[in-house]
């Protein structure tokens, strides 16, 4: 264990799981599921590669505890039937040979759900979609929420029978609890409504409910939205006040923030810092002293480290960070930061695409999700040469994917540094988290002894053909488009026109005003080249550390 993070490493014991380090996986959805809500043999490949690569407690994605009703996606865990206990239990066993602890989350979608995939009227506590443009829900009647509140004690029951280690109730993101939580979503006026008390009374039963069935040794989470960030919504005092009714028999409280309406918050834009959301944990901790997980944006495991050590909170989440690397417990631990792939939070195949066309998740640094690098066990069996033209992202992932293999290759880039827009681009104050990916690219690029990188080189056809390619890829990239607007291409990047392409406006980031005052900005202007190893090849000596 590295003494830089033994905080990140030292084990967690709540009744009578003991999580190995302080790292969470997330409940993030797949769209992975088989139809019938069976788990797929797709989902024990994603979540296995997960705990192969060292997370203590993966928290594996919302399973419906009433199904068609409080089914959220068109490809849903189901737990609501014992016939889905077999599948589960394979699962379970396959994740404990890693010695990685195994959570599901219990839901209730409520007014999320969509008639369109349930053929039946959503349900919630007031006749009020859960966002804006959504379906106008029916009222709960008293007897169909104490039949729900059933429904999670038998689900967390089935879970429990299937070998997880522990349940998590999501009482958060406009979800059916999340939606009697809300004074934006809850406008009843019976005991179920009104007062923080009353609104909290639904989760108070599930969990009391889920306590009574799976007994006093079985830990129970409890996630929560802690601030709304909505006009009218919860903050995080209205949270801290609610709590009080629910929290009794919630071992650890899982503190995320956000609704539909403010998603930006739920699932982090990039612009949000590392570990911004730390700060609702440790209000939760103290007022409650019970054990709390924080997330948001968690690359650095600097920052996991800090803020563990400070106290803010007892667990890490990671979600998208997982996606991106299953690995990242294991290179924190045991070898370089610098080989994290880090999540670059551009919610495009995780969220984006999985939650606006139900695609199955992808990632945009990760090309290859569910299989880890199992590529690397297809060695070439004959020599093999291979040129890439262009080193950006693409480029670099398509050199070191075949170095990789053992193929000799040859990476040409015309611009005295490798990384392509995605270095330009995360130039922009906004955009800097985009730059982890080409950061990681060049130093993947520069550990590989059978990969040439040149730069500042033109890649001409004789040059090409003196390196006896017998593969030649082309990854020269593209030109950001410019719209067909009269005026603007004539007087594009002009002297005094202020008129700029994207790229014209990042060469002049320094001349911008920092606010409304007109102080000018002080950013650093040098280029990525002038900041990184000018010697492409200079991570062969052991050592270089490519900050």
């Amino acid at each position: 264990m590295k003494k830089e993070y033994k905080h990140i490493f030292e084990p967690f014991t709540v009744r009578r799981m003991t999580l190995k380090n302080r790292i969470m996986m997330t409940p993030m959805g797949t769209n992975y599921g088989e139809q019938s809500g069976e788990m797929s043999f797709l989902h024990i490949n994603y979540y296995e590669q997960r705990a192969k690569g060292g997370t203590g407690l993966i928290m594996v994605e919302n399973a419906s505890v009433d199904s068609p009703e409080g089914s959220n996606g068109t490809t849903q865990l189901r737990i609501d039937h014992d016939n889905y206990i077999p599948r589960l239990f394979k699962f379970t066993e396959t994740i404990h040979k890693h010695g990685t602890c195994v959570g599901i989350q219990l839901n209730h979608a409520g007014a999320s759900a969509q008639s369109a995939r349930t053929n039946m009227q959503p349900v919630s506590a007031s006749n009020i979609p859960s966002k804006e443009g959504g379906e106008i829900p029916r009222p709960l009647e008293k007897d169909e929420i104490m039949r729900i509140v059933k429904k999670y004690g038998e689900a967390a029951k089935r879970a429990q029978t299937a070998g997880f280690d522990t349940v998590e109730i999501h009482a958060g993101h406009s979800y059916l609890l999340s939606q009697f939580l809300s004074p934006l979503t809850n406008k009843r006026t019976d005991e179920f409504g009104g007062s923080p008390e009353n609104r909290a009374r639904f989760a108070r039963l599930v969990m009391e409910e889920v306590r009574r069935q799976v007994g006093p040794n079985f830990p129970i989470f409890l996630r929560i939205s802690a601030d709304e960030f909505m006009e009218g919504g919860n903050t995080l005092d209205d949270c801290l006040e609610y709590l009080q009714y629910m929290q009794d028999e919630a071992d650890v409280i899982d503190v995320s923030c956000g609704l539909n309406g403010s998603i930006q918050y739920q699932i982090d834009s990039n612009h949000f810092p590392d570990g911004w959301r730390a700060y609702m944990a440790k209000a939760v901790k103290e007022r409650y002293h019970k054990p709390c997980v924080t997330m948001g944006n968690i690359r650095d495991p600097k920052v996991a480290e800090d803020i563990l050590a400070r106290g803010d909170a007892d667990l890490i989440g990671i979600g998208r960070g997982l996606i991106a690397d299953p690995e990242w417990v294991n290179k924190v631990e045991f070898g370089d930061v610098c080989d994290i792939r880090k999540c670059i939070s551009c919610n495009i195949g995780c969220a984006g695409n999985r939650i606006g066309i139900n695609r199955p998740i992808r990632c945009t640094v990760n090309p290859s999700v569910t299989d880890g690098e199992v590529y690397k066990k297809l060695h070439i069996s004959k020599p093999c040469n291979v040129v890439v033209v262009g080193g950006g992202t693409a480029g670099m992932e398509a050199a070191c994917t075949a170095a990789e293999v053992g193929c000799t290759t040859f990476l040409i880039e015309k611009k005295p540094y490798l990384g392509g827009l995605a270095a330009e681009i995360s130039k922009i104050p906004d955009k800097k988290r985009l730059s982890d990916f080409p950061n990681y690219m060049i130093h993947r690029t520069n550990n590989l002894k059978n990969l040439f990188a040149f730069t500042n080189m033109e890649a001409d056809v004789d040059f090409i053909r003196s390196l006896k390619p017998n593969i030649i890829v082309n990854a020269t990239g593209s030109s950001p488009l410019l719209p067909p607007i009269a005026g603007l291409h004539e007087n594009l990047g002009k002297e005094g026109s202020k008129v700029y392409c994207i790229l014209d406006m990042i060469e002049h980031l320094g001349d911008y005003p920092d606010d409304m005052s007109g102080k000018k900005s002080r950013r650093n202007r040098r280029r990525r080249s002038g900041t990184r190893c000018r010697r492409i090849l200079c991570a062969k000596r052991s050592g270089c550390k490519h900050r």
